[in-house]
């Protein structure tokens, strides 16, 4: 041990002050980080020189046994070689760029007489491919466009000059509603087909305003030469080009070559999406995946993004418009933040793209792994509440009672964002006055963790209030100071119209402010709901039987056991007042089953 801190103490000293790359080896000779640095002795050296609160930098540092560094002329030289060198090695502590959902291309196939459609498969030798387009309904715009400009076939027929010649393949139903030229039998007005093909390339490309320029000149044409059914045809098809580019055509001419990029992150991963508009059209997008391996920055992040996302699409965009100005970037480029203007809509829509990607990836992820999903949550909930553990246990207690009749409670069990039934618990209130609902709420909360201390159960991670300020106090109050545990305590308040609106937390509580369309929003309404279901659902049943309890007292021939019967068997006065004589005979045989029946006519009213 002492051998290798004498190396790297040694390598230390040696390391210039100029920019570069360095890489760090571990004891078998491989590359497991690689970093940049303006100042290559500062920087390496830092890793040394002081104790690291991250545990992922404390570990990286354990296993470095060997450096090795390269001097260049530049801080974008070091940045564009640090890239090639992780994209070479893919160190075990770099950031993993990972593959991420595949969008949606148009392929205009390498035949004799093309065909253009939709794939996500990309195999160069048999087409050639546009795209990716970030927005799949954008790929179908585009072709059906194509499809109603030009009749270009559809059918997947090898065909060829010779197999037309030969008269091999006869025209189909596509060409009689004449969505198709008839090449297989070289019908008339197929000799453009390869017009059209680069006329769809064109358009493919964003070239919409050139199109609609050719269009119009060749509509003039048709009318000067008095053409005036092909006119008409030129000019539904300039019609349907004007639809087209109202729905994707950004007006400002200054956005019409640009590079527009958009962040967002969760957790360790980190989302970057580029939206390549040409001719003021948005015809690619793609969306790529990192995972943060070490406390790269986002500006560090940005700028690898932009990197990967302009070769991957072989932009030579000069105009970049970015959410944040990116550490390090081409000299040559033009970066920017747009603050207003069509700029600042394009700019908002990456950013819509990069979240909706977000999105789409944890919803891929919930449904292969719902444990994820739920941690994650819970994660989301103890950062917003600043909480010691994840609460993969939460309890939630509501009272229930009409004028203190019938008083109450139950205390519903969370686990792992989920409702864990068999573990809800029901209260009678026993010693509290009914109509206090503070009161009852402390009667009931120390019955139900003096039970758990008693028989060495687990407590909960958080407790919630289905109320405020109040009930938030009479639950602290029993925990606290009757039984002395400490356990966070949480309120949830309602508005005016009953619907859950605000959290609140801590001594004296405040409120804890959140989306409510957040996924942590909606656990918390749902746990709210369900404790208000689950003890109103008991107040009902107790009320219920209690009611018919107390007139059965008065009927003859029914004692205890005769009770309980009936009570099982009906268990509501209604029913009981509906259930026909002969069910009453069957239940408590003919004599007595007659005569109870007679006296619930009489004397009972419902």
């Amino acid at each position: 041990m002492a051998s290798k801190d004498n190396h790297i103490a040694l390598l230390l000293k040696r390391i210039p002050e100029s920019p570069g790359v360095y890489q760090y080896y571990d004891k078998e000779g491989k590359i497991i980080y690689v970093g940049k640095a303006k100042n290559l002795h500062r920087r390496v050296n830092s890793y040394f020189s002081k104790e690291h609160q991250s545990s992922k930098t404390r570990q990286l540092v354990a296993h470095i046994a060997d450096i090795k560094y390269v001097v260049v002329e530049s801080e974008q030289d070091a940045f564009l070689l640090e890239n090639n060198l992780i994209k070479q090695y893919q160190p075990h502590y770099n950031i993993l760029l990972k593959d991420g959902k595949s969008y949606p291309s148009i392929c205009i196939t390498r035949e004799p007489y093309p065909r253009i459609f939709k794939t996500r498969t990309i195999n160069k030798k048999t087409g050639e491919y546009y795209g990716p387009f970030s927005y799949s309904n954008t790929v179908e715009m585009v072709l059906e466009l194509i499809h109603k400009l030009y009749p270009i076939r559809t059918c997947t027929m090898p065909l060829s000059a010779d197999s037309i010649e030969k008269k091999k393949v006869k025209v189909c139903l596509k060409y009689h509603l004449k969505n198709c030229c008839g090449i297989c039998e070289n019908r008339p007005g197929s000799e453009h087909y390869g017009e059209w093909i680069e006329q769809a390339r064109k358009l493919i490309k964003g070239d919409a305003h050139e199109i609609g320029r050719q269009l119009e000149e060749e509509m003039l044409m048709k009318s000067e030469q008095l053409q005036f059914e092909e006119a008409a045809a030129i000019k539904h098809k300039l019609e349907l080009l004007e639809q087209f580019r109202s729905k994707t055509v950004i007006a400002n001419s200054s956005a019409k070559d640009v590079d527009v990029f958009g962040y967002d992150e969760q957790e360790d991963r980190v989302y970057i999406s580029m939206l390549h508009v040409h001719n003021g059209c948005i015809v690619r997008g793609q969306t790529i995946e990192y995972q943060r391996k070490m406390e790269e920055e986002k500006e560090e992040l940005l700028a690898m993004g932009m990197m990967e996302l302009r070769e991957q699409l072989e932009s030579k965009t000069k105009d970049v418009i970015v959410p944040f100005i990116p550490e390090v970037f081409d000299d040559s480029l033009h970066v920017y933040i747009a603050l207003s203007g069509d700029r600042k809509k394009l700019l908002d829509l990456a950013m819509q793209n990069v979240k909706q990607y977000k999105l789409d990836r944890l919803k891929q992820e919930d449904k292969l792994n719902p444990e994820q999903r739920s941690a994650r949550i819970l994660s989301e909930l103890q950062q917003l509440m600043q909480l010691p553990t994840l609460p993969r246990w939460i309890d939630c207690f509501d009272n229930s009672n009409i004028q203190g009749e019938n008083a109450v409670a139950g205390c519903i069990v969370y686990r792992m964002a989920r409702p864990s039934k068999s573990d809800y618990k029901r209260f009678i209130i026993k010693n509290a006055d009914g109509s206090d609902d503070y009161a009852s709420m402390r009667e009931v909360v120390r019955r139900r963790y003096q039970h758990l201390i008693e028989e060495g159960g687990q407590l909960p991670d958080l407790i919630i209030a289905d109320g405020g300020i109040g009930q938030m106090h009479a639950i602290r109050e029993a925990v606290e100071d009757q039984l002395g545990l400490h356990i966070p305590i949480a309120g949830l308040k309602k508005n005016d119209k009953h619907r859950t609106n605000t959290l609140l937390f801590g001594f004296p509580p405040v409120e804890v402010s959140m989306p409510v369309t957040s996924e942590v929003f909606r656990l918390l309404t749902n746990i709210q709901d369900e404790v208000h279901r689950f003890a109103i659902t008991f107040h009902k049943k107790k009320r219920s039987r209690a009611q018919i309890h107390s007139q059965l007292d008065d009927l003859q021939g029914v004692g205890p056991a005769t009770k309980q019967k009936i009570l099982t068997h009906f268990g509501s006065l209604k029913r009981a007042r509906a259930a026909k004589k002969e069910e009453w005979m069957e239940l408590l045989g003919k004599a007595r089953g007659s005569m109870v029946y007679e006296q619930i006519q009489a004397k009972i009213s419902l």
